[in-house]
């Protein structure tokens, strides 16, 4: 704590013979308060919750072979979207990927609200299919798009072998090698 030395000044008498009395400084004991800041650094750092990671909730369906158990959709509301090398997007509407058009991620999210538009709720859903030469950047990129556009049903599935080789022969004529 504080301290504080004082010397008796001998009665208080004043004259020419009496010596005055030194004054002294006082002396402030700093090891409490440094006590405490370390006690409230530690109560600080034991009762402070991290910040915890945050992830996209993804609910996957149940894998099957049997095909009446497998989730159907109509193609009038589906939405294929086809990833493929150097950031390449590729999409078409239904079930005839013989319809390839080419986009950026910049123009698929114009492509995925017009659809949404003029699909009824209940029939929308996009299905992703990266190829083996889209990196995984571009897939969680397309992941983010159908949060920020709200898209209630979406599915990642392996592109199928005709898919891919139309993909591989519009890269091909754009010019990606």
């Amino acid at each position: 704590m504080a301290s504080m030395d004082t010397a008796d000044s001998g009665g208080g008498k004043k004259g020419p013979g009496v010596k005055k009395a030194k004054k002294l400084s006082t002396r402030v004991d700093m090891t409490p308060m440094v006590d405490l800041g370390f006690l409230l650094i530690t109560f600080f750092i034991f009762s402070t919750t991290m910040s915890q990671p945050t992830a996209m909730q993804l609910i996957m369906p149940k894998d099957t072979e049997k095909v009446e158990e497998q989730t159907k959709i109509k193609a009038s509301g589906a939405l294929i979207i086809l990833l493929g090398k150097d950031n390449g997007v590729y999409y078409y509407e239904g079930d005839d990927p013989t319809q390839l058009q080419t986009s950026t991620y910049k123009k698929i999210r114009e492509v995925i609200i017009n659809k949404k538009k003029s699909t009824k709720p209940e029939d929308f859903v996009v299905v992703i299919k990266p190829n083996s030469e889209a990196n995984y950047q571009n897939v969680v990129a397309l992941l983010d798009e159908m949060a920020i556009n709200e898209v209630k049903k979406y599915a990642l599935v392996s592109i199928s072998p005709v898919e891919n080789e139309i993909l591989t022969t519009t890269e091909k004529a754009n010019g990606i090698e």
